[in-house]
């Protein structure tokens, strides 16, 4: 989800992608014809298991990223603390799904007190905002008194998800929003919840990491089966959540 922007390796994909890519995995956009970039392309990569982003908010060039190591979160064992459980019960926010999608993009974009910088630029809004029209793209949304103050958004395809950034304007808010994805995706028969890579906050859930070749072994076997994203009402009580992410872990 919240990624890193360097000292991230990676290898040459049957795609083709990354060619040019330099020691450290990133190729720019000039050197791959990223500028042809559109959702099937991502859709595409997305199923080979790479991914794109930005150096910064105002660079408009994308590299292609394929990391050794790749986080996951096992949606068979997905923990929920004690207290954000608590927290959950009280429903402090009003949590809504695919009714914001652009305005939690740029939520993720913000520059914030633990966010110095950011990978999405305009190109990233436009293509996942295009993958969200297709009904690929997915967001989570945590709202107080109408005010967005939370959440993430990812992409689907097949029974695999790729959770792509989060954030937060109110304690938990992304927190709570993970929770209620976490419980979506188990309803809907998700097999993989793809991290791209693994945080400290992330790790509280249960993240992990695994290998290039295990995370692909993970990937094509996910992406070969069928999931519901809307198997959970998109009003679900909050124990209706927590039983659902229980009844897995």
């Amino acid at each position: 989800m919240p990624r890193p922007c360097s000292g991230i390796a990676r290898r040459r994909s049957p795609l083709h992608f990354a060619r040019g890519a330099g020691r450290g995995g990133i190729a720019r956009n000039g050197d791959t014809k990223m500028s042809n970039i559109d959702s099937d392309v991502l859709l595409r990569a997305y199923a080979y298991g790479v991914f794109p982003m930005a150096e910064a908010r105002d660079d408009p060039q994308l590299y292609w990223i394929d990391p050794e190591a790749r986080g996951i979160l096992p949606l068979t064992d997905f923990h929920v603390p004690k207290r954000l459980r608590r927290t959950i019960r009280q429903a402090p926010f009003t949590v809504r799904i695919d009714t914001a999608f652009r305005e939690v993009m740029l939520g993720c974009a913000e520059n914030g007190p633990n966010r110095n910088g950011t990978w999405i630029n305009d190109r990233i809004i436009s293509l996942y905002c295009d993958l969200h029209e297709r009904g690929r793209a997915h967001s989570v949304e945590c709202w107080l008194d109408d005010r967005l103050v939370g959440g993430l958004y990812g992409v689907s395809l097949g029974a695999a998800f790729f959770g792509e950034s989060m954030f937060s304007r109110e304690t938990d808010a992304s927190k709570v929003a993970l929770v209620y994805l976490a419980a979506r995706l188990i309803a809907g028969g998700y097999k993989l919840l793809d991290t791209q890579f693994v945080t400290t906050h992330l790790q509280q859930f249960g993240a992990k990491e695994v290998s290039r070749n295990v995370y692909r072994s993970m990937l094509f076997e996910a992406t070969a089966m069928t999931a519901d994203f809307y198997s959970l009402p998109v009003d679900a009580p909050p124990e209706a959540v927590l039983q659902s992410v229980t009844q897995m872990s």
